[in-house]
């Protein structure tokens, strides 16, 4: 991700009025106007050099251009038009801004009172306006901008044009809020390609289970066996029946798109009541791949399905398809439940972009298959493996449901999931398949005397391995990319561990002020959250850098957390969402004793060089 401070300029006065990028000029078309008649002005903003300004309807993040007219008993209404702005995403906010640069010319078309005095009518047009570079951005400002029309009584009466590509702007309806750069489940989010591969690569995980990989031959062979039916026909066939399979899931992610809006709501990740629901769910599947009891769809529904399915055509292969996804809905579920859990959080289209890579990546064996029925004989016979894999597939989703209950325990401040427990516990958890696959644990797929493989004995290691590299994390080692997911350790108040816990604030953002007042230093906020896992992330892994935790030294520290159920965090959300127009965590800004925003840092960043950079600003 591409970070750039926002750096307001205007350290003093002086410096302040020799930085004015804008020049403004305001004309009037006619010049002339009888009272009670209609004039089109014609306000100009001409930028230097690089700057550009913001449009009346930008959204929410920068500043928007707001005009105005100065008050005068003459203007019976005003009526404001823009051009067409150009829309990007703007690197200062990292959100998508609308903007004008070079030159830029707003009308306004200005109704006189039939009682206004013939003369000279003196009217000045204030806008109020930020401008910016893609590196910079000043503070906000309001300039008067003088022109004279003359009223006439005997002047000719005339309806300015309004010229093609302007629209009217309605002062009264505030700008929408950009999609912010929100928080996602893992620590790389943002973009989408690495989102998407991940959707591809749990369909294709998702084949190699017991509900899955046994139907592919059978499947395949209604399509392949089938007289008097050309190659043609068979890829046509196979086609609509992978089709089905994607329509089911698509439609699953479509329907969590609708629900939860476009963009989704960033809270939404760190809510007791839905990751309670997601840890139950993930409970239910992880008892269920052990063996402790089975998942099955109504069989009322699976037969009205597979009855439907019977009829020859092409809707009875897609109902065929959807069938299937239907019956392997236990061996496929935790793979679909992992990725719409990470996809709800991320907001945006990603529930069902995300169920629709995935379904592609589950139904292109069958696809593939049939254009090459060929290798349908190389793949390997259904067996022991399986039974295996959902055994290691539920001890991974039993992990995967301690993480989505650690965001309960830490959002309501329990402290019942310590970082010590979590850890022990996923120690066991992953350890458990390494030891099954050694044949040390008598579950289903593993019998006694059974000898055992070279690739069973390499997993096994790899369990082991991963198992054992966690138990450092329970005695304060750091754990890297990993404690994204861990519960940060208790005595560091929230605020990483060693030197990068060191002076910080929580909830306290006065005290925070009246402190860098007192040792004349600047203020970092930091937006941050109990279950958020990039903010873990960059507590964990950006903060005690050498170079980071010196320049964090020279700076008050303050956590404000926007994520709990209490008043204050609360208070927290609307502050931000007010003064920077986004509840994306994390989120940094800096601030000088006064309050005022010197710099903006939103989400996650790897680089070291470029959070160096937001810091030192100002100081």
């Amino acid at each position: 991700m591409r970070v750039i401070a926002i750096t307001l300029l205007g350290c003093s006065l002086t410096f302040a009025q020799k930085l004015n990028p804008v020049k403004w000029t305001l004309a009037f078309e006619p010049g002339t106007a009888a009272p009670g008649g209609t004039v089109l002005g014609r306000l100009t903003g001409r930028m230097d050099g690089e700057w550009h300004m913001y449009s009346l309807s930008t959204p929410k993040g920068p500043i928007a251009t707001t005009i105005t007219l100065a008050e005068n008993p003459n203007i019976a209404a005003l009526r404001i038009y823009q051009p067409q702005p150009e829309r990007k995403f703007d690197p200062n906010f990292g959100v998508e801004t609308e903007t004008f640069g070079k030159e830029v010319t707003f009308l306004l078309e200005i109704a006189l009172a039939a009682n206004a005095p013939s003369g000279p009518l003196a009217l000045t047009a204030q806008p109020r306006y930020q401008a910016c570079t893609d590196k910079q951005c000043l503070p906000p400002r309001t300039v008067p901008v003088a022109g004279t029309l003359l009223i006439d009584p005997s002047a000719q009466a005339s309806t300015p044009a309004i010229p093609a590509g302007y629209t009217e702007f309605d002062p009264s309806k505030p700008a929408a809020a950009a999609p912010a750069r929100a928080n996602a489940a893992a620590p790389a989010a943002g973009g989408a390609a690495p989102f998407l591969l991940l959707a591809f690569g749990f369909g294709l995980a998702a084949i190699f289970t017991p509900c899955v990989f046994p139907m592919i031959p059978i499947t395949l062979s209604f399509f392949l066996n089938r007289e008097g039916v050309t190659r043609g026909q068979t890829i046509q066939q196979a086609a609509i029946f992978s089709l089905g399979i994607i329509v089911l899931f698509t439609g699953i992610g479509t329907a969590v798109t609708a629900a939860l809006g476009p963009f989704g709501v960033v809270q939404l990740g760190s809510n007791p009541w839905v990751n309670g629901f997601i840890a139950l769910v993930f409970l239910g599947f992880g008892l269920s791949l052990l063996g402790a009891f089975e998942i099955t769809l109504p069989s009322g529904l699976l037969t009205r399905v597979n009855q439907a399915s019977q009829r020859s055509g092409l809707l009875g292969t897609l109902l065929m398809g959807l069938t299937f996804a239907l019956t392997s809905f236990a061996c496929v579920g935790p793979f679909m439940g992992t990725l719409l859990a990470a996809s709800v959080q991320g907001g945006g289209w990603k529930p069902t972009l995300g169920m629709l890579t995935f379904a592609t990546g589950l139904a292109s064996p069958f696809f593939l298959l049939a254009l090459f029925p060929a290798y349908l004989k190389r793949l390997p016979r259904s067996g022991g493996w399986l039974a295996r894999v959902k055994v290691v597939l539920g001890f991974i989703v039993l992990a995967a449901m301690l993480k989505y209950a650690s965001s309960i325990d830490q959002v309501l401040q329990w402290n019942l999931l310590t970082r010590e427990r979590f850890v022990a516990a996923w120690f066991v958890l992953f350890a458990m398949p390494g030891l099954y696959l050694l044949g040390m644990l008598r579950l289903e797929g593993v019998e006694a005397g059974q000898k055992l493989g070279v690739t069973r004995l390499l997993v096994a290691s790899v369990f082991l391995i991963f198992a054992f590299s966690l138990l450092p994390g329970m005695f304060g080692a750091r754990l890297g990319e990993l404690d994204a997911y861990v519960p940060l350790a208790a005595n560091t108040g929230g605020a990483g561990s060693g030197a990068a816990a060191e002076g910080w604030l929580k909830n306290q953002l006065p005290e925070a002020l009246d402190r860098a007042r007192q040792q004349n230093k600047r203020v970092l906020v930091s937006f941050t959250g109990y279950a958020c896992t990039n903010c873990h992330w960059m507590k964990a892994n950006m903060f005690p850098r050498p170079e980071i935790a010196a320049a964090l030294k020279e700076i008050v520290l303050v956590e404000l957390y926007t994520d709990g159920t209490d008043a204050t965090s609360e208070e927290n959300q609307k502050l931000q969402e007010s003064q920077f127009g986004t509840v994306a965590i994390p989120y940094y800004a800096i601030l000088d004793a006064n309050q005022k925003v010197l710099a903006t840092f939103p989400g996650l960043t790897r680089e070291t060089s470029e959070f160096l950079k937001f810091l030192k600003t100002g100081a």
